[in-house]
């Protein structure tokens, strides 16, 4: 999940009795019991300010518990700590591909039996982050807030070339994407309509995984194998990327995106108006908002396979889990902990105001609290819609999405002859993988 600053400062002001009735009994005492929760956000970040305001206001409306927050966490600390033994009581990461090795191994805990002791029904959470945060009917994680991807496009440019609404096709994507597009007089790029590149801007998941949903790809079959050569979905996917590459010249694109800004930047190329459309998470809507207020943009769903017209409205789904680490002193306080960081609708309808991120609860997604934003409601809808998907949980993490990026790159770039057989290796690779993940195990 990418993480980034945010400028929203009034996120962090809270009622003071806004959380009565919502955390237990954790701690009662007459000293504090004192936990610790690891997050993914840096130091540097608005996102870790805001969560510690909010976590600040839970600690005062629990006074038998002193949560200590610890940012700039990523998961090869987890793994150490879990090794270790030394665990912190509660831990947060922003890779749900891991959740397949943390439940196998019981290296994060099974919270299927305090759900069930604080009657909490998973179904309080949409199907996609239900199933990225177990793995095999063991529930080891939670979600702490979504993303999800969708279209942005430039009105402006949108009007200068006719066009009237947002692509609902892939075709649709491919026809508007060249009206848009301006060249040099030199042939070079100067604003590209569509960027179908792989490895370009937001590349954590690899971007493919945002387009397997789009054209109702599947990874695997009922055994768990991979079926990419097999699943006719994924050549047609692969096909229409490079056609759109090769319209504009691999090369000359290469060059167009290293002119291009920092993703993560004032400079992206979406927001200097270099890209007219750009597929992106909800997270950008807080940053033109911070950056550049005068763009005149909007969202929508991204396009779908023309043959699947009734995917339209669907994306693909990640987010941050959380959830609590094997050989933890204080379960029942960090517990309380983390069923308050994910259910309860008021802090999570605050937390997505402040950092600007999906809220990860049916009701959280419906609620008045949240700030009222067009560009953003578009990806509470997308959150919501049952055709949503995420990449599979399995034993291996996100070994098998490494192997299918290096794959990829090497198809657009022209250096994959055959792309039946290339696929059909490509199985081969992903299936030996899990095989030997599931032989060994980790942490």
């Amino acid at each position: 999940m990418k993480r980034v600053a945010i400028a929203v400062a009034f996120a962090v002001l809270l009622a003071a009795g806004a959380i009565a009735g919502t955390v237990g009994s954790a701690g009662a005492g007459s000293k504090p019991t004192k936990i610790t929760i690891w997050v993914g956000w840096s130091g540097s970040t608005h996102e870790l300010k805001v969560f510690k305001g909010l976590v600040a206001a839970y600690d005062r409306q629990t006074p038998g518990v002193e949560v200590d927050v610890v940012g700039d966490i990523n998961d090869d600390k987890i793994i150490s700590a879990i090794r270790s033994g030394n665990v912190p009581d509660v831990v947060s990461s922003f890779a749900s591909s891991n959740v397949g090795s943390y439940c196998s191994t019981g290296a994060w805990i099974d919270l299927g039996p305090l759900l069930k002791q604080s009657h909490i029904d998973a179904s309080i959470f949409p199907a996609a982050s239900r199933y990225y945060t177990q793995y095999k009917g063991v529930r080891c994680a939670l979600p702490l807030l979504a993303d999800d991807i969708g279209l942005y496009y430039n009105r402006t440019l949108f009007r200068k070339a006719g066009i009237t609404h947002p692509p609902r096709t892939f075709s649709e994507l491919t026809a508007d994407a060249k009206k848009l597009t301006v060249k040099n007089p030199d042939g070079s790029l100067k604003i590209v309509g569509y960027d179908p590149a792989f490895a370009f801007y937001d590349d954590v998941p690899p971007k493919f995984t945002f387009y397997a949903p789009l054209f109702g790809a599947r990874y695997t079959d009922s055994a768990g194998h991979s079926v990419l050569a097999k699943d006719p979905a994924w050549t047609k996917f692969l096909k229409w990327q490079k056609s759109l590459v090769d319209w504009y010249g691999y090369s000359k694109l290469q060059r167009f995106q290293a002119s291009l800004g920092q993703e993560f930047s004032a400079s992206n190329g979406f927001e200097t108006g270099k890209l007219a459309m750009n597929v992106d998470g909800e997270w950008r809507v807080a940053f033109i908002a911070n950056e550049h207020p005068e763009l005149k943009y909007a969202t929508a769903p991204m396009p779908v396979d023309d043959a699947h017209p009734g995917l339209y409205g669907a994306g693909y789904i990640n987010g941050t889990i959380i959830g609590i680490p094997k050989g933890v002193k204080h379960e029942q306080e960090a517990w309380d902990l983390v069923r308050y960081l994910t259910t309860n609708t008021h802090f999570l309808a605050q937390f997505s105001n402040g950092i600007r991120n999906v809220p990860s609860t049916i009701a959280s997604a419906k609620s008045k609290e949240l700030k009222p934003d067009p560009n953003f409601a578009t990806f509470i809808k997308i959150f919501a819609n049952p055709h949503s998907a995420t990449t599979p949980i399995t034993a291996a993490g996100a070994g098998y999405q490494d192997l299918i990026q290096s794959f990829v790159v090497k198809w657009q770039a022209g250096h994959v002859s055959d792309l039946a057989s290339g696929l059909a290796n490509l199985d081969k690779q992903i299936d030996a993988q899990l095989a030997q993940a599931t032989k060994g195990g980790k942490p």
